[in-house]
């Protein structure tokens, strides 16, 4: 039985959400893409947003592409450039992840105050818009507290069985018994960041791979200012 539920957490919950992630986005971009925006709400409140998003948007990119070479890079090509373990786990998890992490959380705790707290604002938003900040911040919190957690959990190497686990996703042989040792907190985060994956289509948050590449051959819009009758 705990295999089956393991299955379950590890194999079919991860392929679903990332099914979920690829038609959704197909669909949402050929069928409607008028609805692909972030739905700005720049014209109600102006200075949390630009210190909250652009907060945000360093550190989660930041953070992304650190999950990505975290993921991607294994072990072995580390140890034959003769980095140690101690040496990428200081400056590589510890450091960057801390300083992308935090850049992150900040920018998020700065746009869900202001989502929740300022009523033009908040009257304004869907229900969509109010979870997906809730979400964001809970799997930033999440992944923070993971990196932070680390020293606590000397025995256990994410690039050993969590990596493992998440490179054997994409060749479709998943080994989801590595997962077995992983921390709690990091199998919370995997399940939170999986979800965020899952209903990504379905939110405003499908602007993040909306690229507007019209801009780069339109014609230029020339604003002219009405003169004085």
């Amino acid at each position: 039985m705990k295999d089956f539920f393991s299955v379950i957490l590890w194999v079919i919950y991860p392929y679903a959400m990332l099914l979920s992630f690829f038609v959704g986005t197909f669909v949402r971009l050929k069928f409607y893409p008028a609805s692909v925006t972030a739905v700005s709400s720049e014209m109600l409140e102006k200075k949390k947003l630009m210190i909250g998003a652009i907060t945000f948007h360093v550190g989660i990119i930041l953070a992304f592409f650190g999950h990505i070479l975290g993921i991607l890079i294994p072990k072995a090509f580390t140890d034959f450039l003769g980095i140690s373990d101690e040496m990428y786990h200081m400056f590589g998890s510890l450091m960057m992840g801390t300083g992308a992490g935090v850049l992150a959380l900040a920018g998020m705790i700065i746009l869900t105050y202001r989502r929740f707290t300022n009523v033009r604002v908040f009257v304004t938003s869907s229900w969509s818009d109010l979870m997906v900040n809730v979400a964001l911040l809970i799997t930033i919190i999440l992944g923070l507290a993971s990196t932070l957690s680390g020293p606590l959990h000397p025995a256990f190497d994410y690039r050993t069985t969590l990596s493992v686990w998440a490179r054997s996703l994409f060749y479709l042989q998943p080994k989801w018994w590595l997962m077995a040792t992983v921390p709690w907190i990091y199998k919370t985060h995997v399940i939170c960041g999986l979800a965020i994956f899952g209903f990504f289509p379905y939110t405003r948050l499908i602007h993040a791979i909306a690229i507007p590449y019209q801009y780069f051959y339109r014609r230029y819009i020339v604003y002219r200012r009405r003169p004085r009758v």
